[in-house]
């Protein structure tokens, strides 16, 4: 089956010669970036991606693919890609940030000059700065101003690149405390096979975002070790718990966590192949070292350094996090795996709620 026989009935591009919708910065040109950039040029949308690595730029503008990041896929071929950050970001209305949370600082603090004050700042990248224990928001509202908090848009949900990529069909969320601004990037990125959800929880989805790669890793340790499908499910379950906590703790909203940037992006992170964070999880259990495992993976496993930082924050807050405690402990400490299931497991009983 050809993946236009399996997107057929999906996928529609803008009519030729259509005004665009907007005039859109990507900044990243990891899988998710590239992504997400092919997407919005596909639904008419005067596109630009900035890459990081000179020759994946000649690539894209040439060849119309990246087969650094997602091999095997073929780009939209209005999408133009550069390597100067001035000219990605100069007029546009929107840019979106798609770089590691923990280089996201150095990257805003270069693009600011360049950024007209009513520019949206979106963001879909998921973690929580190591060194500040903020959130991109709080980032952005550091560097930018309070003022860009207006501007800012958060996009989160069960998504891997791929199959987005591939026009299967998936949905993520849009948050942003102005409506405004979450309608626009919902229209956006709208089209048949990518369906987008606004909300105004901007810290809920962030927290979600970044806490679910750590109990993927979590999700992928108890599978490296044989552990069966209760324990994952029980992982899972548990690790929303934890999620809903610090949420809570940090003023976001519980519903939050029930939805696609909380389950059901945890769900998808914690079982499906294609997550970085579980296979990160996976060879851990199988006894592989961490230096090891990110040695052979070209792309970013964000969970890695937001056990941390996560870990740092709640500890800040007091809240109660066990199974990010034990990650954070494996990954970070030298923690045997299964001797960090066994503790989890002999904690003092409780109620459940």
């Amino acid at each position: 089956m050809t993946m236009s026989m399996m997107t057929d009935g999906l996928s529609e591009a803008a009519p030729d010669g259509a005004m665009p919708l907007e005039r859109i910065a990507v900044i990243g040109g990891g899988s998710w970036g590239t992504a997400l950039a092919s997407r919005l040029a596909a639904n008419g949308n005067d596109t630009v991606l900035w890459a990081y690595e000179a020759e994946l730029v000649s690539e894209i503008t040439t060849r119309h693919t990246n087969s650094l990041y997602l091999p095997g896929i073929n780009l939209h071929p209005t999408l133009a890609c550069t390597g100067n950050l001035e000219q990605a970001v100069s007029g546009r209305s929107i840019v979106l940030l798609v770089t590691p949370v923990q280089v996201m600082r150095g990257v805003i603090k270069q693009l600011a000059p360049f950024i007209a004050a009513d520019t949206i700042i979106a963001n879909a990248s998921k973690g929580i700065e190591l060194e500040t224990l903020q959130t991109v928001s709080q980032v952005c509202g550091e560097l930018l101003g309070e003022a860009a908090l207006a501007r800012y848009v958060g996009l989160s949900g069960p998504t891997f690149a791929r199959e987005v990529a591939q026009e299967l069909p998936s949905l993520i969320v849009a948050a942003s405390r102005n409506s405004s601004a979450s309608h626009r990037v919902q229209k956006v990125f709208s089209c048949p096979c990518l369906r987008v959800y606004t909300n105004g929880d901007v810290i809920g989805v962030e927290l979600g975002g970044a806490v679910k790669n750590v109990i993927a890793i979590a999700a992928g340790i108890c599978d490296g070790l044989g552990f069966g499908y209760n324990a994952r499910a029980a992982l899972i379950t548990r690790g929303l718990a934890e999620m809903n906590r610090l949420g809570l703790a940090m003023g976001a909203q519980a519903a939050t966590f029930a939805g696609l940037a909380g389950m059901g992006d945890l769900v998808l992170t914690c079982t499906g192949d294609l997550s970085r964070n579980r296979t990160v999880g996976f060879k851990l259990g199988q006894g592989m070292k961490l230096a090891d495992i990110l040695a052979e993976m070209r792309m970013v496993a964000e969970g890695v350094k937001s056990a941390e930082s996560v870990y740092q924050l709640a500890c800040k807050l007091g809240v109660e996090m066990p199974i990010v405690e034990k990650t954070y402990q494996i990954l970070h400490e030298d923690k045997p795996a299964r001797q960090a299931v066994i503790e989890l497991m002999a904690r003092d009983l409780k109620a459940e709620v």
